[in-house]
């Protein structure tokens, strides 16, 4: 007779894990990358400009402020990116928003590295992007923005970005 193996016990959740809410959605074109190398680091350091953009999502809706700023990231000797982006919003209503991000880029092989650095496609789980964002609001409608811990999931398309946020509950 043949008995099942037995269920391994399931483990409930830490319970202070944290829990996500979609909120919106960045899609940034991106100018021409200016590049030091090297830095006194050993590394590449870059000046990208956002050229434009728009926001959507079930939170907000706007669009990126043209030329309001851009990432200076820092190209590591071991390929991985560490970025530092700063540049405004401007939602529906009006309200402009400074939105400030940290984090990191890396591909999984070294040909998908190669592929990105020329600028071509790359399919999501070829690589690793992701972004801890905070905004800077005035007090109103939208100054849950200041209040959240953001995480966002990049997406690299040739040219562009496009990040989905997640607010922390």
């Amino acid at each position: 007779m043949n008995t099942p193996a037995p269920t391994p016990p399931v483990t409930p959740p830490h319970p202070f894990a944290p829990q996500f809410e979609y909120a919106f959605s960045i899609a940034i074109t991106l100018s021409g990358a200016h590049f030091l190398t090297p830095t006194s680091m050993g590394a590449t350091r870059a000046a990208v400009y956002a050229a434009e953009g728009t926001i959507d999502g079930p939170k907000i809706k706007g669009r990126v402020i043209p030329m309001s700023g851009g990432d200076w990231p820092l190209v590591r000797p071991n390929g991985v990116i560490d970025f530092d982006a700063r540049y405004l919003l401007e939602l529906e209503d009006g309200t402009i928003v400074y939105l400030q991000s940290r984090g990191y880029r890396w591909a999984n092989t070294p040909e998908v590295a190669e592929r990105m650095a020329r600028n071509e496609p790359a399919e999501h789980d070829e690589y690793y992007m992701r972004v801890s964002t905070k905004f800077d609001v005035p007090e109103g409608p939208h100054d849950w923005l200041g209040k959240h811990i953001f995480v966002g999931v990049a997406e690299k398309v040739p040219g562009a970005n496009r990040i989905h946020y997640f607010k922390m509950l």
